[in-house]
């Protein structure tokens, strides 16, 4: 990994699509579902931030879901859990749930704050065909059980899945294989991350600007940076200029499967969703 030519490069940058969701939470929509096949396993990045509470306090009533994991990354604020299988939890400040929707589940997620920050993401992450209609799952993993590390020149990392310089995170998915870090980049560091060629990656600058690959390109705040894919890349350098930059780094590896979304199903054919409207209008999630 010492070779700046191993490192990746920035294909494509992307500034997102305001929106809302729910019952109007209004977010940046980062990864939209063009990219779902450019960027496979993942379906969907949704970014929040605002303290006004008219932006977030409906939050996301009672919806469902089908063949994928959803996966919620707090900053700030409090956000309160519910589902069909009978889960419930309250994700804090630095927490994650881990939701596997599979054969399907319905759950809200609703914010327990009437004013202050709301800040995170979502992000999607699909199944392969073979686990489409598995059990429902849900794990809500505490900030203290998040691995963090700090390196040389005070970078600080979490390690929410996946593993990095010799520490394994919070969660290891055999299929997909992801990779999710969050990183703390002090004015003028570094941090490299050995990558698959094979494997599908981006990062998302939330604060500050990073410079990404080895030509060094500049990703500014609220930038989604798609990294290239090629045999001879196997890693990736993010660097902050003379500002502190905080961002995620998140990969996987590609199913390469087909992929047919209505909405709150992800499947691998038409037929299979049609059939995921029918079971979830007649109460089978």
């Amino acid at each position: 990994m010492s070779q700046t030519s191993n490192f990746r490069e920035v294909e494509r940058l992307v500034n997102g699509m305001p929106t809302s969701d729910g019952a109007g939470v209004k977010l940046l929509r980062v990864l939209t579902q063009d990219l779902q096949r450019r960027l496979d396993p993942f379906l969907m990045l949704d970014y929040f931030h605002s303290d006004k509470p008219g932006d977030y306090i409906a939050g996301f009533p009672e919806h469902p879901h089908r063949g994928f994991e959803t996966v919620t990354y707090m900053l700030a604020g409090r956000m309160r859990h519910r589902d069909s299988a009978g889960n419930e939890g309250l994700l804090v400040p630095g927490g994650v749930q881990w939701m596997t929707a599979g054969r399907g589940l319905v759950h809200s997620e609703l914010p327990e704050q009437e004013d202050g920050l709301m800040h995170g993401f979502q992000l999607w992450v699909n199944l392969p065909a073979k686990a489409k209609m598995t059990e429902p799952g849900y794990r809500d993993i505490a900030p203290d059980a998040i691995p963090q590390l700090t390196l040389a020149q005070g970078v600080e990392v979490k390690v929410i899945a996946g593993s990095t310089h010799g520490v394994d995170g919070a969660v290891h998915k055999d299929d997909t294989e992801p990779l999710y870090l969050d990183i703390v980049l002090p004015a003028g560091t570094s941090f490299t991350q050995p990558l698959p060629p094979e494997f599908n990656g981006f990062v998302y600058v939330y604060q500050g600007n990073a410079l990404v690959g080895g030509r060094r390109q500049v990703v500014k705040e609220r930038q989604m940076a798609i990294l290239e894919t090629r045999p001879e890349r196997n890693g990736v350098i993010v660097a902050a200029g003379d500002t502190p930059t905080r961002l995620l780094l998140i990969a996987g590896r590609p199913l390469r499967e087909p992929i047919a979304q209505w909405g709150p199903f992800v499947m691998n054919s038409r037929e299979e969703v049609i059939q995921a409207v029918e079971d979830f209008n007649n109460g089978r999630f």
